[in-house]
């Protein structure tokens, strides 16, 4: 059974750094494309990040360029989200998606950014 499980969420202070890893198992992680999304209750779920399968092209949404990070191992069957320079609006549950059929979502990491 394909399955994502996110890691890493948590409490930092304005200005600090977060690393999300997001393991996969039960299908071929390195034949997908995969994205890192956010979602604030009550709003839409927003795309941060994504990455090709083999990792030669990335994308960032405008709000989280220069600061977020996007990489992934396809050795180890491992999505990153290195998250640099938080700032509270960075508060959200964060997502792993890869394009699986349909896509496969995990359950969600929580990061809030507060001092």
């Amino acid at each position: 059974q394909a399955r994502l499980v996110e890691s890493g969420g948590g409490l930092v202070q304005p200005g600090g750094s977060l690393r999300l890893s997001c393991a996969a198992s039960g299908f071929d992680f390195g034949r997908y494309a995969t994205s890192w999304y956010r979602q604030v209750p009550g709003k839409e779920r927003e795309r941060v990040a994504a990455i090709t399968s083999i990792g030669d092209s990335i994308d960032y949404a405008d709000s989280v360029k220069g600061r977020f990070t996007i990489s992934r191992d396809n050795y180890k069957n491992e999505l990153y989200l290195s998250m640099n320079a938080l700032k509270p609006e960075d508060t959200a549950v964060y997502y792993c998606f890869a394009l699986v059929g349909s896509g496969i979502w995990g359950q969600g990491t929580p990061v809030t950014v507060s001092s």
